[in-house]
């Protein structure tokens, strides 16, 4: 069975970046923002920085849920793998975000893997403290509920996209997807390190060469317009009529 190169080996533990820990501004991690001063001291003294290349793997599908980690800087992609050995995209993490929670709060492995799309920084809090923070910190609690129920929404979300039959369809519902969670309605909406088309394609269960196509249609209607590392959702009302199928 031919499996992914993306996912063929996990690489070896990344270096710690222990330099950086003086310049990490833990209350803009939102989940940590409104932790007491105790508090953020305890996580700052656990934490641990690690730098990543592109297309390393952080996290392994079946590892150890042994801590909870964040995001600082670069993007990654959460992915799992297909019976056939494709991997398969499930969600984009930024900065801030946090991720491997899952494991964590049900003594479980990985459920997914987590590949670097960008060279990327992130700090790891072993289990034992995140679990305090869970059970003692009102704010993480009342954040980490909000974050599973969005999870939750927008999984369903997802499932439903992956459930359209056009590719075409899906790849303007995918971007639509995205014009939602940034801007207000109607207004040009500018997407910001846009991942690749051939990520996008992993992430819709379509080819590149399908999501090129359909970008470069979307352009020529003037509906959006590209760049390198950006796209701008010009026309935010004509891209939810293709949604709709008109």
């Amino acid at each position: 069975m031919n499996r992914d190169p993306l996912l063929a080996t996990a690489p070896p533990a990344a270096p710690e970046v222990k330099s950086l820990e003086a310049h990490v501004h833990l209350r803009k991690i939102p989940l940590l923002a409104d932790l007491s001063d105790e508090e953020i001291l305890r996580v700052k003294q656990e934490l641990r920085f690690r730098h990543y290349a592109k297309r390393e793997i952080v996290l392994q599908k079946g590892g150890s849920g042994d801590g909870l980690l964040f995001l600082l800087s670069g993007q990654l992609q959460v992915v799992d793998i297909t019976e056939d050995g494709r991997a398969i995209g499930l969600r984009m993490l930024t900065p801030g975000d946090f991720f491997g929670e899952i494991a964590l709060i049900n003594n479980s492995t990985r459920s997914a893997s987590v590949v670097a799309l960008t060279a990327v920084v992130v700090a790891f809090l072993p289990a034992s403290t995140a679990m305090h923070l869970f059970s003692h910190s009102p704010s993480v609690a009342r954040q980490m509920l909000r974050h599973l129920a969005q999870k939750i929404q927008r999984d369903s979300e997802f499932r439903a996209l992956l459930s359209i039959n056009n590719t075409a369809k899906r790849i303007y519902t995918y971007l639509s997807m995205q014009e939602r969670r940034q801007a207000s309605p109607g207004a040009p909406v500018v997407l910001e390190n846009l991942p690749t088309h051939q990520d996008i394609a992993n992430m819709i269960n379509t080819s590149r060469e399908t999501v090129t196509r359909a970008l470069a249609a979307l352009v020529q209607q003037g509906i959006v317009q590209k760049d390198a590392s950006r796209l701008i959702i010009v026309k935010p009302e004509a891209l939810d009529r293709l949604v709709q199928g008109e």
